[in-house]
């Protein structure tokens, strides 16, 4: 971002659709460590996609 990519858009959203990815699959999983993962990818997820809007 800070060198100004032109590719930084496409990176953001496949971060976003990644992160998506993973909160989906850890959530399904009761342990607390998939529980806080999911969380994080949530936000992660999120973050990406105001970075791009």
């Amino acid at each position: 971002m800070v060198a100004d990519s032109p590719y930084i858009k496409e990176a953001c959203l496949l971060c976003a659709e990644v992160c998506t990815w993973c909160a989906k699959q850890c959530i399904q999983h009761e342990h607390d460590h998939c529980k806080v993962c999911a969380a994080a990818c949530s936000t992660c997820a999120e973050e990406c996609r105001k970075l791009v809007a």
